[in-house]
């Protein structure tokens, strides 16, 4: 369709005007959801030292070869290492130490018999245990440094530190770690129809759905909500808004309708012919009217139509990436999956359709999560969204069977 810009111009044009935001060090421990802006490294060997990998007895391998069926081997027992320990026993011919799962490994001692290949080896007060399978020599011991070496990089710069990677740096002996400012972002919905949640609503007037939409959106992408508003149709009031958005701090606005071609639309009555933000129409349904640009020392303002599901697929096709992009995240888009629709449906003719979809990944199919059709306006639909299905600009319809790209929300 002429006069369209592609999805993937459209954010490359976000995507060049973004810019790392500042760094902070805090203790790991208060570092989840934040993005690495240089590597965690890790202090010490994980493990710290030669450890049992099983509740049971440290022995000499070569004392036990000979164990099997029918013919065990006695050792004496000359220590106990319950976790927490340092101790060292020296082993001699002949002898055992028992031990718990994490303890450290005798330096005489090559392999561990787990407690259930021995006999009486669980009684409380023990003088002799009987070995009745042969260890490999090695067996059961958790080398130091198998996992990682002092020094190594236990998580990249870029990466997000999720609660798994807070344990792993922990591990590591990691007690800060160097990460970037969260994106501080505005939400100002546009438009005289709106009324508040729980406000009564009359013929003419609707709730604002975007707003709380966004407000949620946000921090899913780790960044922080700083303001929240709700504007009529007026340039004044929408310029008011982006000088108030600056004032706490904004580093992204995001405004919602108003972005039109129409007699109403007040974000392009305070942005447009000044230079600063771009109207364009772009090659997606929804979404295709999009504003985007910059105001003072690089704030990125973000334009997006009024519709509910256009602004749920705007933020995830364009504001999102340029979240995590601030943050200096590695991986800035969404996971993919190919999936076969499981019924057909329609496309809309020479633009690129996301559709609100219910996917199955047991059967690895995908359906539209509105009986409804596609419209931007179907809100009801996305509270059975799971994914949108993304269908290419020349496919006029999918039918049942066929494969989908599907992006999981």
């Amino acid at each position: 369709m002429s006069g369209l810009r592609s999805v993937e111009e459209q954010l490359a044009r976000v995507l060049a005007a973004v810019r790392t935001l500042p760094t902070d060090v805090v203790p790991v421990g208060r570092s989840a959801g934040r993005t690495l802006a240089a590597p965690a490294v890790a202090a010490h060997d994980i493990p710290l030292f030669d450890n049992s990998a099983m509740d049971g007895f440290a022995v000499r391998a070569a004392d036990v070869a000979a164990a099997g069926p029918g013919l065990p081997v006695s050792l004496r027992v000359v220590a106990d290492l319950p976790a927490g320990v340092s101790d060292d026993p020296a082993l001699s011919a002949g002898e055992a130490a028992r031990i718990m799962t994490g303890s450290p490994t005798p330096t005489d001692a090559d392999a561990i018999v787990p407690f259930e290949n021995t006999a009486g080896g669980l009684a409380d007060s023990l003088d002799v245990v009987e070995v009745l399978e042969a260890p490999a020599a090695g067996a059961f011991i958790r080398r130091r440094g198998a996992d990682l070496r002092a020094g190594d990089v236990v998580i990249a710069a870029g990466e997000r530190m999720g609660p798994f990677q807070v344990a792993a740096a922990v591990a590591a002996g990691v007690d800060k770690v160097t990460v970037v400012r969260p994106p501080r972002v505005a939400v100002v919905s546009t438009g005289s129809e709106l009324t508040g949640p729980g406000e009564p609503v009359r013929r003419g007037l609707i709730p604002d759905s975007n707003g709380p939409l966004l407000a949620q959106l946000v921090p899913g992408a780790d960044a922080e909500i700083v303001m929240v508003a709700r504007v009529a149709d007026d340039g004044d009031a929408v310029a008011q808004a982006t000088a108030d958005a600056r004032a706490a701090g904004a580093d992204v606005i995001i405004f919602t309708g108003g972005v039109s071609a129409g007699a109403y639309e007040p974000v392009r009555a305070a942005f447009d012919g000044h230079g600063e933000v771009e109207f364009a129409k772009v090659s997606m349904q929804p979404g295709k009217p999009q504003a985007f640009g910059t105001v003072g020392d690089g704030c990125l303002v973000f334009g997006l139509p009024g519709n509910p599901v256009s602004v749920a697929v705007s933020f995830e096709v364009f504001v999102r990436p340029a979240l995590l992009a601030l943050q200096g995240r590695s991986v800035i888009h969404r996971a993919h999956m190919t999936m076969a629709a499981a019924e057909p449906w329609t496309t809309p003719p020479g633009r690129r359709q996301y559709l609100p979809a219910v996917v199955d990944l047991a059967a690895r199919t995908v359906r539209p999560a509105t009986a409804g059709g596609s419209g931007s306006h179907l809100a009801g639909g996305l509270a059975q969204a799971s994914a949108f299905a993304i269908v290419p600009a020349e496919v006029a319809s999918v039918a049942a069977g066929d494969a989908v790209d599907v992006m999981l929300v």
